[in-house]
């Protein structure tokens, strides 16, 4: 065999098993998107885009893609025998809306006193989404915690009053009356109960496991206290205008591993991917 073909047919045998990788994936990357997955059977470290993703005793991971995801993203496992098993993945782009707020002036604290509390606030919210516990929520099918009226959804940029740009909007808001109760879209544990915060409000935050944690924003009452184990359908609180609110409703919103996910999307990816189930072979690429 001349050196150039033995060279080609190992790089060949080198890229097999990213092409047999045994990934097994639910759901579709997109930006604001949410997978559900298994490793493949071996696998001890399991890294998306270089940062390490929590994984279960059985194989078993999400993976979130924030607002802003590049296209390209890399899925990596690495197996207790040395081999790493690679899948490249598409993440598609989405078009966001524009949210016109004309009565609502943009949130920046300008005094010192101002900017102390906020940065205060802050650096609660996140302790708390930085407090983990080995618990599986993240596993369940999600439900919504309230039903009503989508009166705002993730990732659309709003405009204030004086037309100023702002954040992209975090989450999903839901239209519902003062007092509506707010309930656990899946298991976990509260990692934050508070009132009287100048942008959230009244604030409950939910650890589902595998970093991945719910935010309920602008509650009139507390019904959990931190470090209460909740289940899904459990009464959170209830529904208010507390905060930067034009008005009732509640403010749902979805991290994971640091990355501000779409709720749609993780309702949306209901199904749990089975072990026994492949995704297709994709023809080898060869690299220069």
């Amino acid at each position: 065999m001349k050196p150039l073909a033995a060279l080609a047919a190992l790089l060949f045998l080198g890229a097999a098993p990213a092409v047999e990788a045994d990934f097994v994936l639910s759901g579709t990357p997109v930006q604001g998107g949410f997978v559900r997955g298994f490793a493949p059977a071996g696998t001890h470290a399991l890294f998306l885009n270089g940062a390490p993703v929590e994984l279960a005793p059985d194989g078993g991971f999400v993976l979130g893609f924030g607002r802003d995801a590049v296209p390209a993203a890399t899925l990596r496992a690495a197996a207790a025998d040395g081999r790493e098993i690679v899948r490249p993945l598409l993440v598609a782009r989405r078009t966001w809306r524009l949210q016109r707020l004309p009565t609502l002036p943009l949130n920046r604290p300008r005094t010192p006193e101002a900017v102390a509390r906020r940065d205060a606030e802050l650096a609660r919210i996140i302790a708390a989404r930085s407090t983990l516990h080995p618990v599986e929520g993240w596993r369940q099918p999600f439900r919504w915690p309230a039903t009503g009226r989508i009166s705002g959804v993730f990732g659309s940029a709003r405009t204030y009053a004086g037309r100023e740009v702002g954040p992209f909007h975090s989450g999903a808001d839901v239209a519902v009356p003062t007092g509506t109760p707010v309930l656990a879209p899946a298991d976990g544990v509260v990692t934050l109960a508070a009132s009287g915060f100048s942008v959230e409000g009244g604030l409950v935050i939910v650890d589902h496991g595998h970093r991945l944690s719910s935010a309920f924003l602008h509650l009139s009452r507390m019904a959990v206290a931190p470090g209460e184990t909740v289940r899904q359908g459990q009464p959170l609180g209830l529904s208010g205008a507390t905060g930067r609110a034009t008005g009732p409703h509640l403010h749902w919103s979805v991290v994971w591993n640091g990355e501000r996910i779409d709720p749609e999307a993780v309702l949306a990816a209901a199904l749990q991917p089975t072990r026994n189930a492949r995704t297709p072979a994709r023809p080898p690429t060869l690299m220069k």
